[in-house]
């Protein structure tokens, strides 16, 4: 078989997987965050088995991916890849004053979420932690420069010292949001890059909340 007609299968089965309104539904859920299975299921009434055939659906399709929570290992995170993106239609606009990115130590993944939405976007954005680290590494310092984000002012905050009503706020950590609340605002389910410690691994983080932001951007407008 061609690799022109293994693409031809790829498109049909895509296109069968979003032909079900439910999972239409579930594509919308998660158009711009993660969410878990549960969740999902909470917001569609179904039963846990007809959820599971949903998602197969998808993720044979290509349409959805899945992380493992970092905070909570026995929950998973859905997400859509950028195949389902693409095939998508828009969600409803969301409206906000602010945006907050949260992570755990505000070390990393939240600031540079917040630093790169005020690049490409007038709705205002800031960062914290749920537990501010003493200090920022290197390597995140590096990798911010090398993409034009001047962070080296940056000290990790409390999510306390900034939150202001209105605020969206967006999770980019398992901890974070689960200690915040499995409801509070968007999550962005990214791993986290400080373990490894390594340039490459921060390169990574780059690139994937590079990705998110660019999703969003299109479905906010300022309250």
């Amino acid at each position: 078989m061609s690799i022109e007609q293994t693409s031809r299968q790829l498109r049909a089965r895509r296109h069968a997987a979003l032909g079900d309104v439910t999972r239409l539904y579930i594509v919308d859920l998660l158009a711009v965050g993660d969410r878990s299975a549960g969740q999902v299921r909470a917001e569609l009434g179904i039963p846990a088995n007809l959820l599971t055939h949903h998602l197969n659906v998808l993720g044979q399709a290509g349409l959805i991916g899945e992380n493992r929570s970092e905070g909570d290992g026995r929950r998973k995170y859905l997400h859509l890849t950028p195949e389902a993106l693409e095939a998508g239609e828009l969600p409803a606009p969301i409206r906000a004053r602010r945006l907050l990115f949260v992570c755990t130590g505000n070390t990393a993944r939240s600031p540079l979420a917040a630093a790169l939405w005020q690049q490409l976007s007038p709705v205002p954005a800031t960062s914290a932690g749920v537990v501010p680290a003493p200090r920022v590494s290197e390597d995140f310092l590096a990798v911010a420069a090398g993409h034009g984000l001047s962070l080296e002012q940056h000290r990790p905050r409390a999510i306390d010292e900034v939150t202001e009503t209105g605020d969206l706020v967006v999770t980019l950590c398992d901890r974070a949001h689960e200690k915040l609340g499995l409801q509070t605002g968007l999550h962005w389910s990214v791993p986290n890059p400080s373990p490894a410690g390594t340039r490459q691994a921060y390169e990574t983080a780059y690139a994937e909340i590079d990705r998110r932001v660019r999703v969003l951007l299109p479905h906010l407008q300022a309250a």
